[in-house]
């Protein structure tokens, strides 16, 4: 591991407040990870600036000594992209949380990288304003990191992904550079769009700061359904259906009946059935408005039992029950984790190609990797499945993840067949860099070089993401 030189200490505790760095073990141990727990945390000190400035003059500093510096926000990903193995230093951007008025007019609000997905959402409710960036970790994700991440979520069916949210960026390149892109323009053509090469390349080009977050007004009248299906092809049926159907689709969330058994028991909740069922969607909808439109809606409804696509259903009759719909839904994650050892897979293909994807990929596992049962739950609306496999009783640790790894590589291959991508929102990071081939050429990688070597020439920022 490397180590941090005394020059370069006494540079930092001159040149910046004393609480600026740490290198408590525990600090190092909680900020130097992210969610996959899958590699060791070796950082050697960790930093907390309060404002860009701090930021370009760290990173001035850490480029003239050729210290490497990993990015870190609320450290939510799936990927081990904020993760520091190899003795590099965390720059955690945990203290810029400030978030600036917003504007009514212009429905746009500038933040800083800090700030909580969830707090975002908070503070633009008040004017009827909302940043449509939504997902199960929206209580502890930062804004920075979704938009290093692109990160999706639950809405993406309707709102698409959080680049489509994002008017401007300031960001700080590897040698101290601040750079401004694009305010808080709605239209801009001059040239090439900066802002879009750092929205998803997972803080490997340059560190975001600041934001200014384009605005959707927060719908008014949403319901949200619970149905219980035969398996995941009935889900795709009703998923059909439900384009055809006389409402907005805001979001169509599935889950098979693994995935809710392991939320009812990590929760304690129960759940709105009496009977088990092959799979399950949350079908959230913008409720009509129009004259007559409701009575269309209902018989929309009723068409659905009569069709025999689904079994069981519930309709959530307040906000409260609303919530506790979504927490079946939400909850998949952390219960699986609870539940035993996990592999998970973030997957998409086009939706066109769903059913024939889905059914090849449960024979695959049937025929070649019997006793390791699949978990499987995602936004159906917009192609993206999680593929989760549990460590089976009785397998050890080594012996399930050998399995799993190469059972990765079917997988993919299977993706790949349909035209799909490895890694839907959760990024490349370290976990899936040995797999990008699979989702993109020799020369899309070779171009990634290039632009990395035009921001960051010598390799220290977040280094060993997405490529080495």
């Amino acid at each position: 591991m490397k180590t941090l030189s005394a020059e370069w200490i006494s540079a930092v505790s001159s040149s910046f407040p004393a609480d600026f760095m740490t290198q408590e073990p525990h600090e190092l141990e909680t900020y130097g990870r992210d969610w996959t727990k899958v590699f060791a945390p070796k950082p050697t000190a960790v930093v907390f600036p309060r404002s860009t400035d701090e930021v370009a003059r760290f990173m001035r500093l850490c480029s003239q000594h050729r210290v490497a510096v990993v990015p870190s926000g609320g450290r939510t990903g799936l990927a081990g992209g904020a993760v520091a193995p190899n003795g590099e230093v965390v720059l955690s951007l945990s203290r810029m949380s400030a978030m600036g008025s917003v504007d009514p007019l212009a429905q746009t609000v500038r933040v800083q990288a800090g700030a909580v997905t969830e707090a975002v959402h908070k503070h633009c409710e008040v004017h009827g304003l909302t940043w449509p960036v939504d997902f199960a970790s929206k209580g502890s994700s930062h804004v920075g990191g979704n938009i290093s991440t692109n990160a999706g979520g639950v809405k993406v069916i309707h709102y698409g992904m959080t680049r489509n949210w994002v008017l401007g960026l300031q960001v700080v390149t590897m040698n101290g550079d601040v750079l401004e892109l694009n305010g808080a323009l709605e239209k801009n053509n001059t040239g090439v769009d900066l802002r879009q090469l750092f929205i998803g390349s997972e803080g490997t080009l340059g560190i975001v700061t600041e934001a200014t977050l384009k605005l959707a007004r927060v719908p008014e009248k949403l319901d949200v359904f619970f149905f219980a299906l035969e398996d995941i092809k009935a889900v795709l049926k009703l998923f059909l259906e439900a384009r055809r159907a006389p409402f907005e689709l805001m979001a169509f969330e599935c889950l098979t009946h693994g995935c809710l058994e392991a939320v009812t028991w990590n929760l304690g909740v129960k759940s709105p059935f009496t009977e088990a069922a092959g799979a399950y969607v949350l079908m959230e909808v913008k409720r009509p408005s129009s004259a007559g439109a409701q009575e269309v809606l209902d018989e929309w409804l009723a068409g659905l039992f009569e069709k025999g696509l689904v079994s069981d259903g519930t309709l959530a009759q307040s906000p409260r029950e609303a919530r506790d719909l979504w927490v079946l839904r939400e909850g998949v994650s952390e219960s699986l984790f609870r539940k035993a050892f996990l592999h998970k897979n973030d997957i998409s293909v086009p939706i066109a190609e769903l059913e024939v994807f889905i059914a090849s990929m449960y024979e695959l596992f049937a025929r070649k990797y019997p006793g390791i049962d699949l978990y499987l739950f995602g936004h159906i609306g917009d192609g993206n499945l999680h593929v989760n496999a549990l460590q089976p009783n009785g397998m050890s640790r080594e012996e399930f993840l050998d399995r799993a790894h190469t059972a990765d590589l079917d997988l993919f291959a299977l993706v790949q067949k349909h035209h799909g991508s490895i890694s839907a929102e959760h990024g490349i990071g370290l976990l899936k860099k040995d797999s990008l081939k699979f989702s993109r050429t020799p020369v899309e990688m070779e171009m990634f070089r290039a632009l990395k070597k035009v921001f960051d020439p010598q390799g220290l920022l977040n280094p060993g993401k997405i490529f080495d």
